[in-house]
């Protein structure tokens, strides 16, 4: 067996194997034989049919099957040993001619080469990695919230605007039977507010869909029912008051605090501002993240120059699924792929050059600490420890999972790796005013 390389540029080879009869012959001869045995051919005992008749019928076939796993073991192994780097698959050059009992075969593939390049780290940028701030009123927000949640409730008799009203609420075309708790705040136009402040626990109010509720998002919360359902709606909404009750703030003390963030955690209402400020930014933390992720992944791809092997590319993607694309697909398939073909060789480069890749212990942490994360976010904290130790045994013997982690991990990675060694433009501003910078929102 021969094996040779003619480079047609920096971006493109062809490799082409010359193999002879002595190469697979034994193997055919081996295949052969063993249909032989289990040949179950009429007017012929089972073992014994002519080996002429089954070359007659198999010899092609199991040549070609022969030749072709050698094709690829050598082919994988002479791109391992030469250190070649290849984008997509190897691509046959097909032979219509080719005679399987020829004595020496000869094959060649087509071969994109991926790019040498630099990615240049440590000059200057544009990219803003934005810090989100919480706003006084989502500060004095969550503090009304947390004050209503530990406050205690006094029932009245009459509806004002602050206090809660609970109600069984019907309607018969939408087929709506549910009960929920809501405040005036969430009822639109003042007629409906005066229905309501003239009820008393006990009454049944009807009130038009139309115009009832303050947006949409509050009617299907209240009703209990999808946005699609909502046009089902038709005549009144019927209210069986259940409750009506005021409910009064709890006092700023040490007792309250305690409540929400543990013994001694917090003295003070500035304090309690603080760590509610803390908790806010952080819940923004994963959208600034993300951001930046997405501006620098479009930044490095547009400052990294290289060329890729376009038309390789084209071809490999246009025979290379499970139905042929023609080429006009085939080019508007690779005009889709290409940033992203891009980046995944500038992250690599990356990756390899800074020692990111991902150890198995590594991974193995990343996942126990996204277990007990999960367990946390349903009120089950102080997992043991043999406990833990199997639910992350399971999940890294799936192999889905494992590869979701994996890129989790990977991108937190980047993402530490990037904050670390980009030079980067800190800009810090409201929620909304990030939407409305990061994505022309609002």
């Amino acid at each position: 067996m021969k094996i040779s390389r003619k480079d047609n540029d920096a971006l493109n080879t062809l490799i082409t194997i010359n193999i002879e009869r002595n190469d697979f012959e034994n193997k055919v001869n081996n295949v052969l034989t063993d249909y032989r045995k289990k040949a179950n051919i009429p007017g012929f005992r089972k073992g014994h049919v002519p080996m002429g008749m089954i070359k007659k019928q198999y010899e092609t076939a199991v040549t070609a099957d022969e030749v072709n796993k050698l094709l690829q073991q050598n082919l994988d192994q002479y791109l391992k040993d030469e250190k070649i780097n290849i984008l997509g698959n190897p691509l046959p050059v097909m032979h219509e001619d080719l005679d399987w009992k020829a004595p020496e075969l000869s094959f060649s593939f087509e071969l994109g080469l991926s790019p040498e390049f630099e990615v240049k780290l440590t000059e200057k940028n544009k990219v803003i990695h934005y810090q989100i701030t919480a706003t006084d009123e989502m500060i004095n927000d969550q503090v009304k919230h947390y004050r209503k949640q530990f406050g205690k409730l006094v029932a009245q008799k009459n509806v004002k605007d602050d206090f809660e009203i609970t109600a069984a609420i019907r309607n018969e075309a939408a087929e709506i039977e549910t009960s929920h708790t809501f405040d005036l705040g969430q009822i639109k136009g003042k007629s409906n507010k005066l229905a309501f402040g003239k009820a008393t626990v006990g009454d049944e109010i009807k009130l038009k869909y139309k115009g009832l509720f303050k947006d949409e998002s509050t009617a299907t919360r209240i009703l209990s029912v999808s946005t699609d359902k909502l046009k089902d709606i038709e005549g009144e909404i019927s209210f069986d008051i259940k409750e009506i009750n005021e409910r009064i703030l709890a006092e700023m003390n040490q007792e309250f605090f305690d409540k929400i963030f543990g013994p001694d955690v917090v003295k003070s209402e500035e304090e309690m501002k603080a760590k509610i400020t803390e908790g806010i930014e952080k819940q923004f933390e994963q959208q600034s993240d993300q951001k930046l992720l997405n501006d620098i992944t479009e930044y490095l791809v547009a400052k990294t120059k290289f060329d890729l092997p376009a038309e390789f590319l084209k071809k490999w993607m246009q025979n290379s699924g499970e139905q042929p694309l023609t080429a006009e697909a085939a080019g508007e398939e690779y005009e889709r792929s290409e940033k992203g073909i891009r980046y995944q060789l500038i992250e690599g480069k990356i990756i390899a050059g800074h020692d990111l890749q991902i150890k198995f212990e590594e991974l193995k942490e990343f996942a126990k600490e996204m277990i007990l994360m999960q367990m946390a976010q349903y009120g089950q904290a102080g997992l043991p420890d043999e406990e833990l130790e199997g639910i992350v045994a399971r999940v890294m013997s799936n192999q889905d999972e494992a590869r979701k982690l994996s890129e989790q991990l990977m991108s937190k990675k980047l993402l530490e790796f990037y904050k670390s060694n980009l030079s980067l433009k800190k800009k810090k501003l409201s929620f909304d005013a990030f939407v409305k910078e990061a994505y022309g929102q609002g």
